[in-house]
């Protein structure tokens, strides 16, 4: 029974009988005497990445042991180094002493010499994937290098894709055994002795002749323009980095000192036509002279900064600010944020808490009854009632007073608790507090108008100017007992903000009939894309489905008279439009009579 002794052979793991370890030990160092001292390490490298390729071609499993049979076929392939002279055999006897030995020693294992597609990265121009192909075909690399520049211009990118493809995927030729692979050459100690050399010998030629002396000047001076090229270039670059950075700079401080220069003549100058929104949004009450100088320092002394840099950067020799001067402006800019702050913080602070003021109005009116709600507009303010603007703006009423106007204005429709229908207005504003919320809620002016079963709102609301900008909105909610129905008319869509899951509000005409249910609002004539009603009033009930809600004869007149009036107006625009088309054919006729009266 042999021990068996684990080693690394070229990155490579083996499990081998110790006889054949003593084996392979020898037949290394017999090599390693028979090599001379020049590319010693390398060729000694390279034949051991060898031996490991063949042995882990006959290792089937990871626990089969290497024995002494593996390594005489290994031995068989590599060549006995005692058998011959290295360097001084012909190409011939060299290449046939492995097939020689083999046959003598009656070795069962046959060597087939294989060719692999590696980069030739020695002949390379790019990637030297044209020099590995033309190693492969045994085809000058240059006939491969032609073909691919005609198929650049058949084809254009992809010829292009594929070399990247190649070159990314194919290996290079790096160590002499890959080099030997990749010209079908076999690889045996001599074959790896023969290429090292052929490389030392290269590199030999290379070095032959070389003056250093003039090498390290030319190197020198090399450096030496280089660097100063270099400076040129950083030098170039930097003064047309430090005059984009005047020129921009430039123009920002003064567009800043303009604004700035504005702004002061406004507060002492008659108010212009921007000055009074200015007026309108300090709820803080600071000076706004002393708010514009503190942002203009703020924005004006950073740039400042990089005007002053990029006018150092263009001109080197100017000479640098003050340290006073520089320690002032830091200063006063540190100020300036310090001023800022406090005036954002107090600016905010007016808007910290909501005052409200909420009058109700009851509506007589009737289960039977169907309210009609609208919202209408002012001529003064808007053009239509479409004209919907959240945010607040000056305008001037019939007095010539300027006046805040804002179509901030929210619709609801809620379930009432009684039995008694009502419409409920919310004005609000907000402040520093909530009894100053209320007091600025109470100058707000909103109107609307109960007309017997109509409910007419305005889409706006106005405040005095010197009430300022605090958010100033209305709220309207409109609370329906149980079973009370109503139509929604003109702007109703445009400023109903109830849940959706309440009451959803159709989108198509003002004609749907709404009835306030248990739990939401119900359409009771809205008919869905299957022709089927939508919604139903009894569906939250028992299975028993009771018929709807009966009309009055009130309402059953007036939707038979809307319905005629609607028909009448429909029947004038065609009788209009047909009017038109008649015009248009005895226009034609008379046209083309004269036409004929002319012709001989």
């Amino acid at each position: 029974m042999n021990r068996t002794v684990s080693i690394n052979l070229g990155g490579m793991f083996f499990h081998i009988d110790e006889n054949a370890y003593q084996k392979l030990n020898r037949y290394f160092d017999a090599i390693r005497r028979s090599l001379s001292p020049d590319g010693k390490d390398e060729i000694m490298s390279d034949i051991e990445g060898r031996i490991a390729e063949l042995l882990s071609e006959k290792i089937k499993n990871d626990k089969q042991v290497v024995g002494m049979r593996e390594i005489d076929d290994v031995i068989t392939v590599m060549g006995e180094p005692e058998d011959y002279r290295i360097g001084e055999e012909n190409d011939a006897k060299t290449g046939s002493f492995s097939s020689n030995y083999a046959q003598a020693a009656g070795s069962t294992f046959e060597y087939y010499r294989t060719k692999k597609f590696y980069r030739d990265e020695e002949n390379a121009i790019i990637g030297g994937v044209c020099a590995g192909l033309g190693h492969y075909f045994r085809i000058e690399a240059l006939w491969i290098r032609i073909i691919f520049i005609l198929l650049l211009v058949a084809f254009v990118a992809t010829p292009g894709i594929v070399y990247l493809l190649l070159w990314m995927l194919i290996p290079p030729a790096v160590t002499t055994a890959e080099k030997l692979e990749m010209r079908g050459e076999p690889i045996n100690i001599s074959n790896i002795e023969k290429k090292v050399r052929e490389e030392f010998a290269q590199v030999n030629e290379r070095l032959k002749g070389v003056d250093y002396d003039k090498i390290n000047s030319n190197l020198k001076n090399g450096a030496d323009r280089v660097t100063s090229g270099a400076r040129t270039v950083v030098k170039g670059v930097a003064r047309v980095i430090g005059a984009i950075m005047v020129a921009i700079t430039g123009i920002w401080l003064g567009g800043l000192l303009v604004a700035l220069l504005i702004t002061l003549f406004a507060t002492t100058a008659v108010a212009p036509v921007w000055y009074p929104y200015i007026e309108a949004f300090n709820t803080s009450g600071s000076p706004i002279w002393l708010v514009c100088m503190a942002a203009f320092f703020v924005v004006a002394v950073p740039v400042l900064g990089f005007f002053l840099l990029g006018l150092r950067i263009l001109i080197p020799h100017i000479k640098p600010i003050n340290g006073y001067v520089t320690f002032i402006m830091i200063m006063l800019w540190i100020a300036s944020i310090a001023c800022c702050i406090y005036f954002g913080v107090n600016q905010s602070i007016q808007y910290r808490a909501e005052g409200k003021v909420t009058d109700r109005t009851e509506l007589k009116l009737t289960k039977n009854d169907t309210l009609k709600v609208r919202f209408r507009y002012n001529n003064e303010f808007a053009n239509d009632i479409y004209n919907h603007h959240s945010d607040i703006t000056i305008e001037e009423d019939t007095l010539g007073n300027q006046i805040l106007y804002s179509n901030d204005v929210r619709f609801y429709v809620m379930k009432a608790e009684g039995n008694k229908p009502y419409v409920q207005i919310d004005r609000i504003a907000d402040a520093n507090g909530k009894a100053e919320g209320r007091k600025i809620a109470q100058n707000i002016k909103y109107n609307f108008q109960v007309k017997g079963n109509e409910l007419i709102l305005d889409n706006y609301h106005i405040s005095p100017l010197d009430a300022k900008f605090h958010d100033q909105k209305v709220q309207i909610y409109l609370y329906l007992p149980e079973g009370y129905m109503f139509k929604a008319g003109d702007g109703v869509t445009e400023y109903d903000d109830t849940d959706n899951d309440f009451f959803n509000l159709w989108f198509d005409n003002q004609n749907h009939v709404y009835q306030m249910g248990e739990k939401r609002v119900y359409c009771l004539d809205c008919i869905n894309s299957d022709g089927e009603m939508e919604d139903a009033p009894w569906s939250e009930g028992e299975n028993n489905i009771p018929a709807p809600p009966a009309m009055s004869e009130n309402e059953m007149k007036q939707m038979n008279k809307e319905m005629l009036e609607q028909q009448a107006e429909e029947m004038k625009k065609q009788a209009e439009e047909m009017k038109k088309e008649a015009k248009n054919i005895a226009s034609e006729i008379k046209e083309n009579v004269k036409d004929n009266m002319k012709k001989p």
